[in-house]
């Protein structure tokens, strides 16, 4: 999948789970969107670089290369977001977790589609 297709899910998908989650702290949908697009723009270029040194590799590889990236995407993004959103306290990493693993699962399904054809 090229990157840019990849960027664009990834908020598609991403952008508005944070806001909803976030709306539940009180955090405006202008802050919440701010902070969402800003956290995946922190992390996603780095994991997107990270994770092409493993497209030639097992699968095993890849999967874990995958696995525990993600894991770091998800405590970045959280950590980054408690202050961009301003909440605290299990929020930020249960938003991060939620809005990572959506779109990793949206990412599977669309490359999926394309290599189909």
């Amino acid at each position: 999948m090229p990157y840019p297709l990849a960027f664009a899910l990834t908020l598609l998908v991403e952008v508005p789970l944070y806001v909803g989650a976030l709306a539940l702290d009180g955090t405006g949908r202008a802050r919440a969107t701010a902070a969402a697009v800003a956290v995946n723009c922190a992390t996603h270029p780095a994991l997107w670089w990270f994770l092409g040194r493993f497209t030639g590799a097992t699968a095993a590889a890849y999967w874990t290369a995958l696995t525990l990236a993600e894991l770091a995407v998800v405590a970045v993004e959280a950590a980054l977001l408690a202050p961009l959103a301003g909440c605290r306290g299990p929020l930020p990493y249960a938003a991060s977790f939620t809005a990572n693993a959506a779109s990793v699962l949206a990412g599977m399904l669309v490359a999926r589609g394309l290599a189909a054809g």
